[in-house]
Parts: C-alpha cells; structure tokens; sequence
C-alpha cells in the first residue's frame, strides 16, 4: 500500500472518532482561553494518537503541544488547532470543526512519518477569537514555538465551497475610557465633568478621519459604558474598537492616529482619557504563499472537490501572526449545502450537520496529503520557503 493510501485509509477508518470529538465541543461551547472541556478532549486524543503532549504552554492554560518525531532527518510542520467559541453564539465559527480536522490531520500523516523522516507537531491555540489573553498564536510565535518550524498547515471552516488562503487583515482591539466629574445634570450641570461628551467627540473624529483613510482601514466600536442616568453627568464612560488594515503597519498609524484623538477629546472636555489594548496579542495580517496553496489545491482536486467561484468576506485571523515568521496556509472549506455568514445562527448549525462533519475527513486528507508532499519534495519546501521570504519582504517595502 503506497504511503498516499495509508494516509487515506487511516483518515476514513478515524473518521468517526473525530466526528464524535467536533459534536461534543458544538455542544459545550468554550469562550476564548476557558476551553477546558475542549482542551482536555483534543489533547487527550493527541495521546492516544501517539503524541507527546504538554498542556498549559505559552503562557495559555487551554494551550497544548503534541509532538511526534520520526527515526530519521527532515522537515518539522506544525497543524494548528482552534476550538474556541464565541460569546452567546457558541460555534458560529466552526472551530469545533477546526480543532478536530487539524488533529486528525496530524494523525494520518504520522502513520507514514517513520518512513519519510521528519517531525510533526500538533499547536493546540487557544483564544482565536481574542479577550484578555487572547489570541494564543501570537504569544506561540513569541515563545519561539515556531523557530524551529519549517511550514504551518490548517483549514477553517468557510461556507457553500472551497477557497485558498485569504490575505486576512491585521486587527488591533481597544478600548477607549474617560473619566470626568459627576454632577446634577439640571441643578449643577457646571460642576460637571461629561466624561460622555469626550466620547462621543471620539465617535464624531473617528468619522471625519475615515474620509482620509485608505481603502482597507477599518475601525468600528461600541459604547460599552456611556453613563447611570440621565439626571448625571457621567463621570465614567468606555467604548471598545477594533482598528484593522492590511498590513501591521498601517493599522500602528492608525492606532496612534487614535491615541491623539483620544488626546484632543481629553483636553476639549477636561476629561482623563485612556487608549489601551484590550488583549494581550495584536491581530497580524496573514501572508499568503500561493506556492504552497498550489500544493494544497492540487490535494484537493486529487480527491475530487474544485475551488468555488465566490470569495469568502475578508475578516481577521491570528494565523497571520504564524504567517509573519514561517510560510503557512488557511484554506477555507466547504461546510454547508447553501451559504452561510460567518459568525451566524446559520454557521453554527452548518457546523454540526453532516456536510459540515464531513468536512473534517476531507481537510485531514488534504492537509496531510499536503504534508507528506512538503516532506517527501525538499526542492518544494525550500521553494515555498523562498516565496514566503520575498512575499515578507515586499510587505515591510
């Protein structure tokens, strides 16, 4: 049996195995860094797949390692898993799907790993979807968990068809706080301080700034504080914003753009303002190696799937953080008959029905497929390799 048939035939006969892993994490949905359930449920899997596996790393106790090394020399790729939720929705993003797809991955390549050479290494990350510790992936590049990784491989869950590896936006998260002097809003209005005033004068510039932006900025926020009563001057108010742009870059000079803003309103009202992260990891603009989505794409054609003709809306992923220091690719891949928006009702539904499962064998192929040809093809790998450096470069140009 030729090492493509292993892979295949490990990835069908465990099939099942994974299905019951990405229901049972739909069903108890896990908000960014608290995924216990789902962490002991993958990691526990990884062991039993043969895996060395550390739990509680890079600062992310929901965060784990699994590491397989085979007898001889070669390449070290790294599957990465998510399986966090998001807040009152649960899976609308299907890492429930995600987790388990790269995990089995990792698994079916394994079956052949002691015969090709190299290393395979399963990066459980948590918190992809932010909050205060999140997203894990930039804290694993800072731990230098990719230092020694020759390519990064996952498929997230997308819509009605397959796509390649979307250039996603990078994405700083904020919050906004100014603090003024309470008073009686009709008998003493001026012994007040409106702290609400300083943030509404944000709201109002950040919508006169968007007429000089650049296409790709993005910033968009809400009130998270803005007062107790109307008879109060408030004294305390907070919005939070995320600001995004394609490159890190360009959302940094925004970001600083914002800090003066928060400046200018501070001064207008007397207010104290405050601009600060609202999580411990930047959001990094993803790199794509279309030489490397060429190998992915040319796995999935093999087992009789074909691209869509839609493109998936652009959002915001820490795999891009991966993709600043090694080559990596984020296909998106069918999960529902009909199409879904991200971050919907509809998707978190599509990620427990049969196609969306079912998504899980087929990524698993694919990627491992994929991995055994980074593996077996030096010249390739080294290729690829070159074309992340040159894409990196003329990025920071």
């Amino acid at each position: 049996m030729s090492n493509r048939d292993i892979i295949l035939q490990y990835a069908e006969s465990r099939y099942p195995v994974y299905r019951d892993i990405a229901l049972q994490i739909h069903a108890r949905p896990e908000t960014s860094n608290h995924e216990e359930f789902a962490c002991g449920l993958l990691s526990g899997a990884a062991k039993e797949e043969g895996f060395e596996v550390t739990v509680n790393v890079a600062g992310h106790p929901t965060g784990f390692t699994g590491v397989y090394k085979s007898g001889k020399p070669g390449p070290v790729l790294a599957f990465l898993a998510e399986y966090d939720a998001l807040p009152g929705l649960g899976h609308g993003c299907g890492h429930n799907l995600f987790g388990a797809t790269s995990l089995l991955a990792a698994a079916s390549l394994k079956q052949v790993i002691d015969s090709i050479g190299g290393e395979i290494r399963v990066y459980g990350t948590p918190g992809e979807e932010g909050g205060e510790n999140g997203s894990a992936k930039g804290s694993f590049v800072r731990e230098g968990f990719f230092r020694d990784v020759d390519a990064a491989l996952c498929v997230h869950p997308g819509s009605d068809h397959h796509e390649l590896t979307h250039a996603e936006i990078a994405c700083a998260p904020i919050r906004i706080e100014f603090r003024g002097k309470a008073s009686h809003a009709a008998s003493a209005p001026h012994a007040g301080v409106n702290a609400l005033d300083a943030l509404i004068l944000v709201f109002n510039a950040i919508g006169l700034l968007r007429q000089q932006l650049p296409g790709d900025v993005r910033i968009h926020g809400i009130v998270t504080r803005g007062g107790d009563a109307p008879n109060i001057i408030p004294d305390l108010t907070e919005g939070k914003f995320y600001v995004r742009a394609a490159t890190v870059k360009r959302m940094m000079k925004v970001y600083h753009q914002l800090e003066d803003i928060v400046k200018g309103a501070a001064l207008q009202t007397g207010c104290e303002g405050l601009l600060e992260p609202t999580q411990r990891n930047l959001i990094e603009n993803i790199i794509p190696t279309p030489s490397f989505d060429a190998v992915y794409l040319k796995n999935l054609i093999s087992l009789g799937e074909s691209l869509g003709d839609k493109i998936f809306p652009l959002g915001s992923s820490d795999v891009g953080n991966v993709s600043q220091v090694i080559p990596v690719i984020q296909p998106m891949i069918r999960i529902s008959d009909t199409p879904v928006d991200g971050h919907s009702i509809e998707k978190r539904e599509a990620c427990r029905s049969e196609t969306g499962l079912r998504s899980i064998a087929l990524g698993a192929k694919v990627l491992a497929l994929t991995g055994m040809d980074l593996i077996s093809d030096p010249e390739l790998l080294r290729k690829i390799q070159e074309d992340h450096a040159q894409a990196l470069a003329a990025q920071e140009a």
